[in-house]
């Protein structure tokens, strides 16, 4: 293909019309025949093609066969390609083997050095075996293809490639988006509160972090008792992770889901047909944490059989399934949560005084929020964070009156309720900053007053009868209360009117202002009644 006397353009046509044999050394890793094929979906004009030859004829033959089908770009030897390859990320580099200064070969083992990702394909006319077997070998060559050259199968041979790095760039990306993710619930989990530093300027609370560092490094069971809506499964994650068991399971049973001897079963597994729909053996909860931790979140009154067999387990490490003879021994730490008073409510079920004497061995009483109010601002800053990590559109401030407001409130909800009155309001917040207007509480408690009282006002009068003989009118203390609720579903109703309008119904749309799962919006305007 040097030399000759026709005119540019007709050796060009002649040079891709007369190609007789093509022959690809290295095999194919794709198989275009298969059902679901990857190379199908692919846009091949996306990807760029890098095409070194010393001579023009020969990249002009490769213009005109391949200028429909792929997106190519050419260079006259391989210094103008290695200049090239500064400001191109080609998929493909076809090299023609004999060019003066640097052989097809010599270039693509630095072009491979620049972009490892690029598939290299040589074309020559010399069938030295040697020098292009040590090619493949070294890396630097994926394909060689004899001259003449046949389009039809260089184009093959061309998507091949195409689809195998594709493939390359696409798990890159995965992993990496893998890696992000991962690194995210690396952080939701290691976050301050969450992995075992509770946060708190009480007195009560650096109590109870004291309290933590010195059962989690024993082996012995922890009986956690505070309100609903206390932060009673933090403090089991942190007995759990400043332990030595850090590294094994930390499962937690919802107690609440399970009703008379589903919870056992839970618990102790059960071999085939230990009972109607036992279709296959099943390990129980207690066994998935043998040589980790095993919360146990408010268990219901508990069974006869549920509480020997707990016992059991708490005396003896033992375990037996469910219908089985078989005894597993299990090392597992018990943390058990409860709601003041449900001891005594135990008492009164006839729970077996021993089972209580083994599970009360470590008491720890989480107080209430009202009655550490010094906490609220790090666990409103701590629950905004978490927030502003799952809504990129909400707010990341708290305004000194907003904090002072969530101070002064009584929160029978505990430290849940706190999360759910932060949640809220960076959600409803235009801004980057909560303000008191944003935060909305529940009905079933009024804000307390707050720490530095003021001077309580003069008892309102008894209305004076009026001389006509009407009813006096009622005071306006006396009127009703308003459901709070029922205002904060409207505030609510009101905003996702105003985006869907806003959006001309676009339910994505208003999904991604809001920062929220299409799945929640969902939810939100069925609940609200809001259809469409």
């Amino acid at each position: 293909m040097r030399g000759g006397a026709p005119a540019r353009g007709e050796r060009a046509a002649k040079a891709a019309e007369r190609a007789t044999s093509t022959v690809a050394i290295v095999p194919s890793c794709s198989n275009s025949g298969r059902q679901g094929d990857p190379m199908r979906d692919l846009d091949w004009n996306s990807f760029d093609v890098l095409v070194v030859d010393d001579e023009q004829d020969n990249l002009d033959a490769f213009r005109f066969a391949f200028r429909k089908s792929f997106k190519i770009h050419y260079a006259l030897g391989g210094a103008e390609a290695l200049s090239l390859l500064d400001r191109l990320d080609p998929a493909v580099i076809v090299a023609d083997q004999r060019m003066p200064g640097m052989s097809g070969i010599e270039f693509l083992k630095q072009a491979k050095e620049r972009r490892p990702d690029a598939a290299g394909v040589l074309l020559t006319a010399y069938a030295d075996m040697t020098v292009l077997i040590d090619a493949v070998n070294s890396g630097a060559v994926d394909r060689y293809v004899q001259k003449p050259w046949n389009s039809r199968e260089l184009a093959v041979i061309l998507r091949q490639a195409i689809a195998g790095v594709a493939t390359v760039r696409e798990n890159r990306r995965l992993r990496e988006q893998l890696a992000q993710y991962a690194g995210y619930l690396e952080r939701e989990q290691r976050d301050p509160i969450d992995f075992g530093e509770i946060a708190g300027e009480s007195e009560a609370m650096r109590e109870v972090a004291a309290r933590i560092g010195e059962v989690a490094k024993a082996a012995t069971h922890v009986l956690i008792e505070g309100e609903e809506g206390a932060e009673k499964e933090v403090v089991a994650r942190a007995i759990h992770v400043g332990s030595p068991r850090e590294e094994q399971p930390f499962v937690k049973v919802t107690c609440a889901a399970f009703r008379g001897d589903t919870l056992e079963r839970e618990l102790f597994g059960w071999r085939r047909g230990a009972f109607d729909g036992a279709f296959a053996e099943r390990a129980g909860r207690l066994e998935l944490a043998h040589r980790g931790t095993i919360y146990l979140d408010e268990p219901a009154p508990l069974t006869p059989s549920l509480q020997a067999r707990l016992l059991r387990v708490l005396t003896d490490g033992e375990v037996e399934r469910l219908g089985s003879t078989e005894t597993t021994r299990v090392d597992v730490r018990v943390v058990l949560s409860l709601t003041p008073g449900i001891d005594e409510a135990w008492a009164r079920a006839g729970v077996l005084p021993e089972l209580v004497s083994r599970l009360s061995v470590f008491p720890l009483r989480l107080p209430p929020l009202r009655e550490r109010r010094e906490d609220i601002r790090a666990l409103a800053e701590h629950f905004l964070r978490k927030v502003a990590r799952r809504n990129a559109r909400a707010a990341t401030a708290l305004s000194e009156e907003a904090l002072a407001k969530l101070a002064a409130y009584s929160w029978p909800g505990n430290t849940r309720e706190l999360e759910n009155v932060v949640e809220r309001a960076a959600i409803l917040s235009r801004g980057d900053v909560i303000l008191p207007e944003h935060l909305a509480f529940t009905a079933r408690a009024q804000p307390a007053e707050p720490p530095a009282r003021a001077p309580r006002a003069a008892a309102p009068a008894e209305p004076e009868a009026d001389p006509a003989g009407r009813e006096p009118a009622a005071p306006a203390c006396a009127r009703p209360r308003l459901d709070l609720s029922s205002q904060l579903d409207d505030i609510e109703r009101r905003e996702l009117l105003a985006a869907l309008e806003r959006c001309g119904g676009n339910k994505a749309e208003v999904a991604r202002q809001f920062g929220m799962q299409r799945t929640t919006l969902y939810y939100r305007l069925k609940r609200l009644g809001i259809d469409g």
